[in-house]
C-alpha cells in the first residue's frame, strides 16, 4: 500500500520534539513537505540542525506561504503546529483542499471554531484529530487500567495533576491582558483536562480558580485548578485538575484516586518528551519505560494483586507498587493511519478535542463570576 505523504505546518519544537519524532519511524507515512516561512539558506551543509528543513529534510518540499502548500495535491495528511489562533483557519483550509488534518492541542481557541471545524471534516469526508499525546503518557494508560478493572471500587475522588516549578517557558506570556488561545489552561490543561473527560465524562458543573504566579499582573493565568461535580451514578464524585508553577518538591505529584475500595497515588510525569530531547529514539527498546521508582502506590481493601501487593498489618490494607504501562507516543500516529486506512475508528476525536475547549471556556466563565457553572 502507498505511504500517506505528510506535510507539516511550522518548525519549532512542538514539530521537532512531539511529531517527527513518532512520525518518521511509521512505515505508513512519508515526511514529504514543510511550510516554514524562512527563506532557505544558501549554505545548508554547515547550518546547525534544527534550523531549517532544507537542511534538515533535503529531500522533502519546502514551501513558504500557506497557499502553494495547500495547493499541492500530493500531500494527504497535514499537521498543523503553528500558533494556536491559527489552527481554525489552517485546518479548515486543510480539510477543503481535501487533505486530513491533526491539529496541535489546543485544537482551537474557541469551541465555536471547533464546532465549525467538525461540521467542515463531516462535509468533506476527511480525518480531523486532535493530538492529544497525553492519552499514550505511561501513567495515564495504568490509571485507566486499573479503572477498567475496578481496583477502586466506587471512586469518590481523582486529583490530575501537571506542575512545573518555575518553567522559563512561561516567560512568554509578558502581555498584561488576557490573549485568546494564550495561557496555562490552553497549554497543559487542555492535556489533563481531556483525560480527566476521558475518564470521567461530561461534568454536571465547573468551579475554576486561575491564578497569576510569575510576577507580572497578567489575565493571562499559568495556575489553575478546576474541580468537576458529576451528577447520576457519578453525584459522589469530585475530580480536581491542577496545574501550579509554583511547587518545589523532590517529585512532583502526578495523580490521585481513591474510592470505596481502593487508592492510587503516584508521582512524575512520563518521560517520554525528555527522552526524545535526550536523544533516545521513539523506537529505543527502553523508550517510554519508567523506573520503579517512580511506579504508584497501590493500597487496596482485598488483594488486587499477589504479585505486587503484601497485606500491611498496621492499616489493614493490600499496599504494593503497581507497574507504570509504557509510554507510547508512537501509537498515536499509528491510530491516525489505521482510522485514514479505514481500518479502526478514530482514537482522538474532533468532539473530544472540542469538550476540552468548551471546559476551559466554562473554567474562564467559573473563575469570572466567582461562582460554579453548569455544562452547557
Amino acid at each position: 500500500m502507498a505511504l500517506i505523504n505528510v506535510g507539516l505546518m511550522g518548525y519549532g519544537f512542538s514539530t521537532k520534539c512531539f511529531h517527527l519524532p513518532f512520525i518518521e519511524p511509521n512505515q505508513d507515512l512519508n515526511v514529504y513537505a514543510f511550510l516554514q516561512r524562512a527563506r532557505a539558506p544558501v549554505d545548508t551543509i554547515n547550518m546547525e540542525a534544527g534550523v531549517h528543513v532544507t537542511a534538515d529534510y533535503p529531500h522533502a518540499k519546502h514551501y513558504r506561504t500557506a497557499e502553494t502548500f495547500f495547493a499541492d495535491p500530493a500531500i494527504e495528511l497535514v499537521i498543523i503546529c503553528t500558533n494556536v489562533e491559527t489552527h481554525a483557519e489552517f485546518a479548515e483550509q486543510a480539510l477543503l483542499a481535501g487533505k486530513h488534518v491533526v491539529v496541535e492541542k489546543p485544537f482551537t481557541v474557541a469551541s465555536t471554531e471547533a464546532d465549525h471545524l467538525i461540521a467542515t471534516a463531516k462535509k468533506t469526508g476527511k480525518v480531523l484529530t486532535c493530538f492529544q499525546n497525553r492519552r499514550y503518557d505511561g501513567d495515564f494508560q495504568t490509571i485507566s487500567h486499573l479503572i477498567s478493572k475496578n481496583a477502586f471500587g466506587k471512586i469518590t475522588e481523582c486529583e490530575i495533576h501537571y506542575d512545573a516549578d518555575s518553567p522559563a517557558w512561561v516567560s512568554k506570556w509578558d502581555s498584561p491582558d488576557l490573549i485568546p488561545g494564550e495561557g496555562m489552561l490552553y497549554g497543559l490543561g487542555s492535556h489533563t483536562l481531556d483525560q480527566a473527560l476521558q475518564l470521567f465524562g461530561r461534568p454536571k458543573s465547573v468551579t475554576a480558580f486561575l491564578r497569576t504566579l510569575r510576577n507580572i499582573e497578567s489575565e493571562t493565568d499559568d495556575t489553575f485548578t478546576v474541580v468537576l461535580q458529576y451528577d447520576g451514578d457519578q453525584k459522589d464524585l469530585l475530580v480536581t485538575v491542577k496545574t501550579t508553577i509554583v511547587s518545589p518538591m523532590e517529585r512532583q505529584m502526578k495523580l490521585f484516586v481513591r474510592g470505596t475500595e481502593g487508592s492510587f497515588l503516584k508521582f512524575d510525569e512520563d518521560l517520554q518528551a525528555d527522552q526524545v530531547m535526550a536523544g533516545m529514539l521513539s523506537t529505543d527498546s527502553s523508550f517510554g519505560m519508567e523506573d520503579s521508582a517512580s511506579y504508584g502506590l497501590l493500597s487496596t481493601v482485598k488483594e488486587f494483586d499477589g504479585k505486587t501487593q503484601i497485606f500491611d498489618k498496621r492499616s489493614k490494607k493490600y499496599i504494593g507498587r503497581w507497574p507504570t504501562a509504557s509510554g507510547r507516543y508512537l501509537s498515536y500516529y499509528e491510530d491516525v493511519v489505521a482510522a485514514i486506512r479505514g481500518n479502526a475508528e478514530l482514537r482522538v476525536k474532533p468532539e473530544q478535542a472540542r469538550d476540552v475547549i468548551r471546559l476551559i471556556e466554562l473554567a474562564r466563565e467559573s473563575h469570572n463570576k466567582g461562582a460554579s457553572v453548569s455544562w452547557s
